[in-house]
């Protein structure tokens, strides 16, 4: 076995291509270098540098464009399109990159050295080619005996994954649960874990340092190797001194979507002798549902039943709690979906049977070695030298799981971009044809092993639908530092669309405008569409699409979420084909008032779930999901008429764009707004706050214009630029009432401008609020009442 694994590692070695050390080097725009391979000459024509003397101490040297593949005339445009959705974008020198290359050997350490003394080059590095992070198992000495890292039927094949990007575990974060650990063994030092909640228990040392063997044993020389021996991020939090539920809380604190959570812990489900899955408990269960919810992908022992074979163990289907529910069988009113991927026990010799003490059922997803698994272990001393052969029970079957979902994970963020979620992945690990199934004589619900080649091989990987909808024109899908309130993708109109997809979907020529319908009608049922792209491998059937409306808003937060309907899209197909879904009725009755507002739309599949406003009733999950998640965006774009309109509470000559500034719903935050505008110099602007605003200032603004009568202040602001109030603390669940007041010359009301604020947490923006000044807007008119018929 050590032998076809050397044999391996020389097989991948030698796919690796070996390229040749070069010098990148990037001008100063200032010197205007063409941007055209062979540009020595214009380099000495433009003084940019004594490009002949160069050449005479590095003969051979030559110039051409870092940049190939994209043409400069689709660089500008995307530069051009990312300057008009993202202020705050900041484009580089991308026309000032080019590569020194030369076929001959010099002294290329000199060479970066010279051009870094020119004043034109901005930057200049060595590109050194290294191998792929490719895991050598033959180099442990363990490793042999390591069969759940073999091909299908024994084990899950990870030397498989190996061989690809992010096979390792590379770019990938795990946090483990439970209460002891050596972190500092041999075999695990290099991972750097940290404890980073509870107390380390030292009679558990040996059983959590096991775990991680398992799961991550570096790529060394000593001991084994892990199945994702290079995961990024190696962590643990412990319920000694404290309970799972905090200890669960915490690792959520510091987990990102797709990132994966071990519990290696259980409880008596009977309240007696009867061991199984922590979440048989309720706070558990909801602490689990609340990270399967956020995105973290949380894999959970089912528990070692009696610990012996004496006694029944967990019959999920069957199962009654002490308060009379079936809550694992999928089959009762009682039943409960964590979404966490729940592992059994089984032998570690093919065909693989459960061993007897180990739970069965629906509600296992899969099985792993329960017995004779060689990893780490260690002492109450914390010895770090320490190895076992035997470690065992639904302890040592979930960090296979674990180390197969990181492997998943890892290859998946590597050739796709993204992160699986919860419910994809667990899908993927249900699958029967993704795993090795359990003998032909188990007469019990075990499910499948994860068997790794078989979900390359299947291309898995790029079957799953990832759903999203645009923040902005211009947004792919992809986590991005642009607004997240200028979606063009839900759509408000009047009247109902005969056929909305031909309106405003593929090809009809409406793609990327903004501006469709941003106002309510009163008088009548207005209907709102939601346009929906799918970056993933598989077609999304029935997703749903959901929409909620709020007062306009710099900050709209899920409190001041209210419903407006769902519809269903029968089939969103992958390749980003546009999609737009049947109409939702926003109903007359519910419309408060003619006028403009923000929407929040969300669209969520089985294979890509979206947690509902209720979960996201927490400041750091509401902060998070912003981030972290492209099935949900604000539309909180709103298109008004640059010619004024006659209005006493508004000065003359001006134009009003009236927003809520909330607070948070949770407690007191400290929060900044930010002004974006775009107006021409000749135009006025004017920030209109409420006078307790100014006070807390402290007399910043002494230029303001006082309206004590009716409690405002006026701030005269720059038309163009931006402009930030100091940080000041917004009470919990507060609503300042706010405008900016616009005054454009009337030669200058033919052209479009925009103006944004943005609400700012912790240098994080947390929304944002955005108008397009445009001529011959008319606002909407409230329409009468229908009386009712009869």
């Amino acid at each position: 076995m050590a032998a076809k694994r050397q044999r391996a590692k020389r097989a991948r070695a030698a796919a690796i291509e070996i390229e040749k050390t070069r010098v990148v080097v990037q001008f100063r725009p200032e010197f205007r270098i063409p941007y055209e391979d062979g540009a020595e000459a214009s380099v000495e024509r433009l003084n940019a540098g004594p490009w002949r003397q160069l050449a005479e101490r590095f003969p051979g040297i030559r110039l051409r464009r870092l940049i190939r593949a994209t043409k400069p005339d689709e660089i500008n445009r995307l530069i051009e399109r990312a300057r008009q959705f993202d202020p705050s974008y900041e484009p580089g020198h991308f026309f000032g990159y080019f590569v020194v290359e030369t076929d001959r050997s010099l002294d290329l350490r000199g060479l970066l050295k010279e051009l870094l003394s020119w004043p034109s080059v901005k930057a200049a590095y060595l590109d050194i080619p290294v191998p792929d992070p490719l895991v050598n198992a033959a180099d442990d000495p363990r490793s042999p005996n390591q069969g759940y890292l073999d091909p299908s039927p024994d084990g899950i094949d990870a030397e498989y994954a190996w061989g690809f990007t992010g096979g390792d575990g590379a770019g990938q974060q795990v946090i483990d649960l439970e209460r002891g650990w050596t972190f500092n063994h041999e075999d695990l030092n290099a991972h750097g874990a940290t404890l980073l909640h509870g107390t380390l228990l030292d009679s558990s040392r040996a059983h959590g340092t096991a775990v991680l063997g398992e799961l991550c044993a570096v790529d060394n020389t000593v001991g084994c190797v892990g199945i994702v021996p290079n995961v990024d991020e190696v962590d643990a939090v412990s319920y000694n001194g404290s309970t799972r539920v905090d200890a669960i809380f915490a690792a959520l604190g510091q987990m990102a979507f797709g990132s994966v959570l071990l519990l290696e812990a259980q409880v008596t489900v009977d309240g007696a002798l009867l061991l199984g899955p922590i979440e048989a408990f309720d706070a558990e269960f909801d602490a689990i549902r609340l990270a399967t919810a956020l995105g973290v992908i949380v894999v959970e022992a089912g528990g070692n039943g009696t610990n012996n074979g004496s006694t029944p163990p967990l019959a999920m289907d069957t199962f009654v709690d002490p308060m009379g529910r079936q809550i694992f069988n999928p089959g009762s009113a009682d039943f409960r979906d964590s979404g966490a991927i729940i592992v059994t026990a089984a032998t570690s010799t093919a065909p693989h049977t459960r061993l007897t003490w180990a739970p069965h059922g629906q509600r296992i997803d899969c099985y792993a070695w329960g017995e004779n698994v060689n990893t780490c272990t260690s002492s109450s001393a914390g010895a770090t030298t320490l190895y076992q052969t035997g470690f065992s029970g639904t302890s040592s079957a979930s960090p296979i799981v674990t180390g197969a979902v990181l492997a998943i994970q890892g290859m998946v963020q590597a050739q796709q971009g993204f992160r699986f979620g919860p419910r994809q992945m667990r899908d993927i690990i249900r699958d029967p044809a993704n795993g090795t199934p359990a003998a032909a004589g188990e007469t019990t619900t075990i499910r499948q092993m994860p068997n790794l080649r078989a979900i390359i091989d299947g291309n898995v990987l790029g079957l799953a639908p990832d759903l999203y909808l645009r923040d902005f024109v211009g947004d792919t899908g992809l986590p991005h530092n642009g607004p997240i309130s200028a979606s063009p993708d839900i759509i408000l109109m009047p009247v109902q669309i005969n056929n909305p997809q031909n309106a405003f979907g593929a090809g009809s020529g409406t793609e990327n405008d903004s501006t469709l319908g941003s106002s309510a009608l009163t008088g009548q049922d207005n209907f709102i569409y939601a346009r929906v792209l799918n970056q993933g491998g598989g077609a999304a059937t029935n997703a749903t699409a959901t929409v909620y409306w709020s007062e306009v808003a710099t900050l709209v937060s899920p409190d001041m979420w209210n419903l407006v309907g769902s519809a269903v899209l029968p089939s969103v197909p992958t390749g980003e084909v546009l999609t737009v879904s049947p109409g939702i009725t926003w109903v007359e009755a519910d419309i408060p008032a003619p006028g403009h507002y923000c929407f929040v739309g969300i669209v969520d599949h089985p294979g890509d779930p979206a947690p509902s406003p209720g979960q996201l009733l927490n400041w750091t999950n509401f902060t998070n999901f912003i981030k972290n998640n492209n099935n949900v965006t604000w539309r909180n774009f709103n298109v008004i008429n640059n010619d004024p309109a006659v209005d006493p509470t508004t000065p003359r000559g001006f134009v009003a764009m009236p927003f809520l500034a909330p607070g948070a719903f949770d407690r007191a935050r400290p929060m900044q707004l930010e002004l974006i505008a775009r107006l021409p110099d000749q135009a006025k602007l004017l920030w209109e706050l409420p006078l307790a605003f100014l006070d807390l200032l402290k007399d910043r603004f002494p230029h303001a214009e006082i309206d004590k009568k009716n409690g405002l202040a006026r701030l005269p602001v720059r038309p163009a630029g931006r402009f930030a109030l100091p940080p000041i603390p917004f009470p919990a669940k507060s609503r300042a009432r706010m405008r900016l007041l616009a005054a454009i010359p009337k030669e200058l009301r033919g052209n479009r401008y925009q103006v944004a604020v943005r609400q700012v947490w912790e240098e994080q923006e947390v929304g944002r609020v955005t108008w397009l000044l445009a001529p011959d807007v008319k606002p909407p008119e409230p329409r009468p009442r229908r009386r009712p018929r009869g």
